[in-house]
């Protein structure tokens, strides 16, 4: 079992350093942004799986097994007589490995209800202020003069614009904007936005949870780009996307409370049609 945790220690070591930062600074994810998406995904899961996995297995070595510390354990949690085999070093990884496992899972399940709070607001205040878009489905105006656009997701979804957008661009562009943020809806962009949230929520001080949020923001957001691409072109959705971005992003989450688009990933976004500000 030492074996076991030493390799599963050394597993979560690379996907918490050296492999994201690698990723992180590689040019390849915006010519293939889903294949980097699920990439950043399971180096999430697996470092996560490896280090808890690493603390189990150390805290095992007395016994041998998992199967066999937890037949050792169990009754020590009801009567209190720990095994003499056990050090405090294998119980203080015991216990490091279901703290590490609760909070992630509180701090998933707050970032999730944070989340739903603000969709459900955003939806209240979007029925109340905006006028649906003729002609366009599940698309709302709001009377503002600057362009913006972003998208409500949740069981009731939304595409909010600004007049002020619908104003500024042509019909194509503006087709560009709405297929863009539909493209984050239908591809559920937010609940892989959610998991990585939470992620960040629950290690702060770890500079590699900032790094995988904002790397997998981006790559939603080109996602949702190869979308608008697919059905306009390059040209128009590039013109929306100078147009609007002096003052919103096309793809900001009502939700978002994280990493939102900002100026850097406008550029990266650009570079991918050929466009410069």
């Amino acid at each position: 079992m030492l074996a076991a945790a030493l390799v599963l220690g050394a597993v979560a070591v690379a996907l918490a350093w050296p492999v994201p930062v690698a990723l992180a600074k590689a040019e390849w994810p915006a010519r293939a942004p889903a294949r980097a998406l699920m990439l950043w995904q399971g180096i999430a899961l697996g470092g996560a799986f490896a280090m808890i996995g690493a603390l189990l297995a150390f805290a095992a070595v007395p016994a041998g097994s998992l199967a066999a510390a937890a037949e050792h354990l169990m009754p020590a949690l009801l009567h209190g007589a720990i095994p003499p085999e056990y050090a405090v070093i294998h119980l203080a990884a015991l216990t490091l490995a279901f703290g590490l496992v609760l909070h992630l899972a509180l701090n998933l399940g707050q970032t999730a209800v944070r989340a739903e709070r603000e969709r459900r607001r955003q939806h209240e205040l979007v029925a109340v202020l905006g006028d649906p878009m003729p002609g366009v489905p599940r698309t709302l105006v709001l009377a503002h003069p600057e362009p913006f656009a972003y998208c409500v997701p949740g069981l009731r979804t939304a595409t909010v614009l600004t007049d002020g957008l619908v104003d500024a661009l042509r019909p194509d562009e503006l087709a560009a904007v709405i297929a863009h943020e539909r493209a984050h809806l239908d591809q559920f962009h937010h609940l892989v936005l959610l998991s990585f949230r939470a992620w960040h929520s629950a290690l702060p001080w770890f500079p590699i949870a900032n790094r995988a949020e904002r790397a997998v923001s981006l790559l939603t957001e080109m996602l949702a780009d190869d979308t608008a691409r697919r059905q306009v072109g390059d040209a128009s959705l590039g013109a929306a996307m100078v147009l609007v971005g002096a003052s919103g992003e096309p793809g900001a989450y009502a939700d978002s409370g994280g990493v939102s688009p900002d100026r850097e990933m406008l550029d990266a976004r650009l570079a991918r049609l050929g466009i410069s500000r």
